[in-house]
């Protein structure tokens, strides 16, 4: 059977991402333009007309780092949910285009599945328990009976969302994590915060909103240090529950939040006592990106799964849960 190769767009949030795959695994490119607004978080319609003037670009510098044409993609894999309105329709809009021209197939993809996908890819890890955390997502997540079903997950915001903009309270640049941990390195006294978790699932925003409260009063080292202790002990007792009742042998930790070198020490020290492996997505595939919906897209190419380019609608709120998953049976 001759190599097949597709291509991954992902636009649901900040990045506007192109990454070619080939059915053999090997990532033959992953680029990627990310918006920074000026001020506060993701401005949806200046995100939006970012990834349209970036998007010609980066699919042509894809293609030219893979050493490919249009005509030699086997199928476009485009995220459809969940996401941002304006961002994944600039994004569907590219992979319908470029689906049409060559008249291949559009595959669907959950962009949550395809974090999940590329960490397995990644990792070699077969069937782990997943810690997906990001700046819009917060899932521990297994796989069972033909889904991805969820363990726990945020009940609002998501634990990257918390610490980014609790960082520009504190007047932070972008990204924001790793200097919210620097700080943490020097902080001294512990500060009282609000520490919520309610059965499987964890709360952030009471945690954000008395930390920022908190700001005028307080060494920003120790506030640093007291939330980022509190937010990572929060899911780390959910990771662990999950652990024990899926009896999974390993822990995968994925998304954008997975690059903290903190949250991985304790989760990789909950790890060692239920004697599971502990496996981290690669930095370069860890934030959003085009490989890993390519990836993902492979994977449901090879079940037959495609969407007819007049239906492909975007999904904003599209669960996880929501999506079957054939190539895991």
């Amino acid at each position: 059977m001759s190599k097949l190769y597709v291509m991954g767009i992902e636009s649901t949030a900040h990045t506007f991402g192109c990454g070619i795959v080939s059915s053999d695994g090997e990532i033959l490119s992953n680029l990627k333009s990310e918006y920074v607004p000026t001020s506060g978080g993701i401005h949806p319609r200046e995100a939006s007309q970012h990834h349209a003037s970036k998007a010609s670009t980066t699919v042509k510098q894809s293609l030219n780092e893979a050493g490919l044409g249009l005509e030699n993609l086997a199928a476009v894999a485009i995220s459809l949910g969940p996401g941002l309105g304006p961002c994944l329709r600039t994004g569907a809009t590219v992979a319908r285009a470029i689906a049409l021209m060559i008249k291949k197939p559009l595959i669907p993809v959950n962009h949550c599945v395809a974090h999940i996908e590329i960490g397995r890819f990644a990792t070699k890890e077969e069937d782990p328990l997943v810690a997906y955390v990001s700046g819009g997502n917060t899932i521990v997540s297994a796989y069972s009976d033909g889904r991805y079903r969820v363990f726990g997950e945020t009940l609002d915001i998501a634990l990257g969302n918390c610490l980014d903009a609790f960082a520009r309270s504190l007047g932070l640049s972008h990204p924001g994590v790793p200097k919210l941990e620097a700080l943490a390195e020097n902080g001294k006294n512990f500060i009282p915060l609000p520490y919520v978790v309610k059965g499987q699932d964890v709360s952030y925003s009471g945690l954000l909103t008395m930390a920022t409260r908190k700001i005028p009063e307080s060494d920003p080292r120790d506030l640093s240090m007291s939330l980022l202790e509190v937010a990572y002990g929060m899911l780390a007792e959910v990771v662990e529950r999950a652990l024990a009742h899926t009896e999974k042998p390993s822990l995968l930790l994925t998304g954008g939040v997975a690059r903290s070198p903190k949250l991985q020490r304790i989760l990789k020290a909950v790890c060692e006592e239920h004697s599971a492996r502990f496996h981290v997505v690669p930095p370069d595939l860890a934030g959003d990106n085009g490989a890993m919906i390519a990836w993902t897209g492979y994977l449901a190419l090879k079940e037959g799964i495609s969407v007819p380019v007049d239906s492909s609608y975007i999904r904003q709120r599209w669960r996880l849960d929501e999506v079957e998953v054939p190539w895991r049976k």
